[in-house]
């Protein structure tokens, strides 16, 4: 049941990623304002998710991760109700507040509630798989849902996923808070350790890559001529796929080649989403997103669990700490690459730029 748990935790929080974009014309009819503002709520979840990652560490170690995680799923519940009584901006952008804290609390306390009840590099795979399958999921469920439900449909959609995981948490196991000294403030040598700032570079770069190039390959692809049906799947690719790469990430880590196969999946992704801004043939672009997604999933578990094995004295804070430079470049190189659409090369400057630093965060793979 744990097991369950722990991942179901993943779950939700992915879930919450991704509700409002495939309704974002519908909600921006309905609120009555324009698509970027719509974005501005998602930015503003992001904002908080990223502001929170270190507390929430820390609530995990200080509380118990189950605690830390299920106050999380609570918040995120919470988020989505203020949405829900009228269209009004300011509601969704409190509410869309409100869910980036507890995503915040959430997805830390769950990767170490895994942790502390004994779950390994392929079981953390398996959380962080299924926190970017449930995205895509939502991608497709999500519109139709609102043929039903209205432009209400993401938030009642997301409360529901996350009620159900919240019980099958409730029903796991508890932790207990493993650090004896969690109450006390993090030293300065925590925000020194050079092991903490590698892991944050390989999954910043591959994590918060993807989500970026996610967000912008589809325009890209269309400013370039080709159809949306093909722009859409294409940029569907490149975060569904992580999910089988983040679990064989984890599978990978006690092989002697494990440091080799991460730096190059880092140079792998990067060379595709170069390659997305070649003018090259639709079929092989789609290659490209393939490749980016399933490169980007494999760094996962060696972050995070390194993360942890790299701090015992304050695993949680260690594993928000990195995940929050993942959240920075989402939040930072989601708005930058856009405004590379216009510049000459109609977004193609921003995909080589984000290519070549995720090539090169290669260098930052540790031992």
């Amino acid at each position: 049941m744990w097991r369950v748990g722990g991942i179901g935790v993943g779950v939700a929080v992915g879930w919450n990623i991704a509700i409002l974009g495939p309704v974002a014309t519908r909600l921006s009819h309905v609120y009555g304002v324009g698509l970027a503002v719509v974005g501005a709520f998602v930015t503003v979840q992001f904002v908080m998710h990223m502001l929170m990652q270190v507390p929430g560490g820390r609530a995990a170690d200080r509380w118990g991760a189950r605690t830390s995680a299920l106050l999380g799923l609570v918040l995120v519940v919470v988020g989505n109700a203020i949405s829900l009584p009228a269209p009004q901006p300011v509601l969704a952008f409190v509410g869309r507040a409100v869910v980036g804290v507890g995503t915040g609390f959430a997805f830390v306390g769950g990767s170490d509630y895994i942790r502390v009840r004994g779950g390994g590099p392929l079981l953390q795979g398996m959380y962080g798989g299924g926190s970017v399958l449930a995205p895509g999921i939502a991608v497709a469920v999500v519109p139709s849902l609102a043929d039903a439900f209205g432009w209400r449909a993401p938030y009642f959609s997301a409360i529901a996923v996350c009620v159900t995981c919240v019980a099958l948490l409730a029903l796991a196991p508890a932790t207990v808070r493993t650090v004896r000294h969690a109450g006390e403030r993090l030293d300065l040598g925590f925000f020194r350790d050079a092991r903490l700032y590698r892991l944050a570079a390989i999954h910043a770069m591959s994590f918060g890559f993807s989500v970026v190039v996610g967000n912008w390959v589809v325009t890209l692809l269309e400013h370039h001529g080709h159809g949306k049906a093909v722009a859409s799947a294409a940029g569907s690719l490149t975060l569904l796929l992580g999910f089988f790469t983040r679990i064989w990430g984890g599978s990978i880590l006690s092989r002697p080649n494990a440091r080799a196969l991460i730096a190059t999946s880092l140079v792998v992704g990067g060379v595709g989403a170069i390659l997305l801004a070649m003018p090259l043939p639709i079929a092989v672009l789609v290659v490209c997103a393939a490749v980016v997604g399933l490169a980007a999933g494999v760094p996962f578990a060696k972050a995070f669990i390194g993360a942890a094995q790299a701090r015992p004295d304050a695993p949680g804070a260690a594993v928000g700490f990195v995940n929050a430079w993942a959240s920075l470049v989402i939040v930072a190189g989601a708005p930058l690459v856009g405004l590379t659409f216009s510049l000459p090369g109609d977004g193609r400057i921003g995909f080589v730029v984000i290519g070549v630093l995720t090539a090169l965060a290669a260098l930052a793979t540790p031992r």
